[in-house]
């Protein structure tokens, strides 16, 4: 077969260091289009991007030829940048999530990050992405993921 057809859907959740509420809430909407203009400029389409103020969830089409550390990688290096010439003191945590998503579950997944803070309202980050790493059969060390 000559074409490449992928369809890499990518779930990618991330903290803010020691997960604290660092990004105004003010900023919230500016740093979610932010990621679609950084996606577009490194050819990872975000199809949704939402958060509250010590987190951020992505979902990303994963370009056939990049590897998902590679995307997260530049999405967080840049949009710390951007934040800290917003005069924000800022830094993202060392690590993140990533969750293959199939395209019958695209749209509850995009539901799911564009209603974070009604989530939030219920349960804490920590609650969420233990429920994620359970709900995907990983295994984890709860020190080593929040530590």
């Amino acid at each position: 077969m000559a074409h490449r057809y992928p369809n890499i859907l990518i779930h990618c959740v991330f903290s803010t260091k020691e997960r604290r509420d660092l990004i105004p809430l003010e900023t919230l909407p500016k740093l979610w289009k932010y990621f679609v203009g950084i996606g577009r400029n490194h050819g990872v389409q975000i199809l949704a991007a939402g958060g509250i103020s010590n987190h951020a969830h992505l979902l990303i089409v994963l370009p056939p030829d990049m590897a998902a550390a590679k995307a997260v990688q530049v999405l967080k290096a840049n949009s710390s940048r951007w934040l800290r010439e917003h005069r924000i003191d800022f830094a993202w945590q060392e690590g993140y999530g990533a969750f293959s998503v199939s395209g019958s579950n695209k749209n509850t997944v995009i539901d799911y990050i564009e209603h974070q803070q009604e989530h939030h309202s219920k349960r804490s980050y920590e609650r969420e992405f233990e429920a994620m790493l359970r709900k995907s059969g990983m295994e984890f060390d709860g020190k080593e993921a929040f530590g």
